[in-house]
């Protein structure tokens, strides 16, 4: 009887998650701006399109220029972004979730530096799209094995090795990647610096990405209360009921799969899995039912705009997506911060 009474106890929450009613709200507005910046994507780029001319092409489409234009190049591209922003935000929160450390972003673990020296690798050696592709997952495969064989010891995690084996695989991996480009002949190295900076525009088909993107989401979203216990320490969590050791490892796959996900996609933009989800939690968002989705909604609004500014910007020469997420957050971030009490 105690046993069954105490599992029909809910988790409970903090006062400041309570926030039901300023979530939805947020959800609604990201997700108007997720159909505005989409729609903008559409709007821009070398060729000049009516606002007009992207409504019927959208809604009527009728075999053209413009059409081809829309649903060839910049459609597929503006979804892919999104995804991958998407991912990159999700993976963020789940990663300062796992390693309650604020600074924490999809990059720490080194995946994407694993992915980055196959990748590289690949290119050096004249490889095309589809065996770069691959070696940069096997690249990001190994480093998801290498960090979790030494941080995950009998039966438990060590958060502390976590971490420090993400940073120390990092730094030799960016070692390796500065040598390849030192190595690169001229006529690669260009090539070279644009994955390694954010280049959508050799995005493929991005529907796996939105499948793993949407699987993510519906599982800790629904795991919310269990993310929000965990954030408050693995001893309270625990004390709680949560199975932290599974939680752990579930986060760890899943945040580690969607920045492998984002980097196939789109290369390595950064700044998207550190930003987002401090920026939604300065603006008051701290309860994980409301999180996960607000980012996913606002990190990939964020990569649309960006790739939409850098293919744009300079036309038609095309710049490295990764450097303008930067610019672009860094003075959202900073204004936020300025804010804060």
């Amino acid at each position: 009887m105690t046993s069954s009474a105490s599992r029909a106890v809910p988790t409970p929450q903090p006062a400041s998650l309570k926030g039901g009613r300023t979530g939805r709200g947020l959800l609604v507005i990201l997700a108007a701006i997720a159909a505005a910046s989409l729609f903008i994507a559409l709007l821009f780029g070398t060729l000049p399109i009516s606002v007009a001319q992207v409504f019927d092409s959208v809604f009527f489409p009728i075999p053209g220029v413009v059409q081809d234009v829309v649903w060839r190049l910049r459609l597929p591209r503006a979804f892919a972004a999104f995804a991958c922003g998407g991912l990159l935000a999700t993976a963020g929160v789940l990663l300062q979730v796992l390693l309650r450390n604020p600074l924490a972003d999809p990059y720490i673990l080194g995946v994407s530096g694993g992915a980055a020296l196959g990748a590289l690798g690949a290119l050096l050696f004249g490889a095309g799209l589809a065996f770069t592709n691959l070696a940069a997952l096997v690249g990001a495969l190994s480093a998801i094995a290498i960090v979790f064989a030494l941080s995950f010891r009998a039966g438990d995690w060590n958060l502390h090795r976590l971490l420090l084996t993400g940073v120390v695989l990092s730094a030799g991996f960016s070692a390796l990647i500065s040598l390849l480009l030192v190595l690169a002949p001229q006529g690669q190295l260009k090539g070279m610096l644009f994955w390694l900076m954010g280049d959508l525009s050799h995005a493929g088909a991005s529907g796996m990405a939105w499948l793993l993107l949407a699987l993510v989401l519906l599982v800790f979203t629904l795991c919310a209360g269990s993310l929000n216990a965990l954030a408050l320490g693995a001893l309270k969590a625990r004390a709680l009921g949560v199975a932290v050791s599974g939680l752990q490892a579930a986060l760890y796959f899943c945040a580690a799969l969607a920045t492998v996900a984002a980097v196939l996609l789109g290369g390595s933009i950064g700044f998207v899995g550190l930003m987002v989800p401090h920026a939604l939690r300065l603006v008051g968002v701290n309860d994980h039912r409301w999180l996960l989705p607000a980012s996913a909604l606002a990190g990939g609004s964020f990569v649309v705009l960006a790739d939409t500014f850098a293919r744009t910007a300079w036309a038609p020469q095309q710049l490295p997506v990764g450097v303008f997420t930067a610019l672009l957050g860094v003075p959202v971030l900073l204004f936020l911060l300025s804010r804060k009490p």
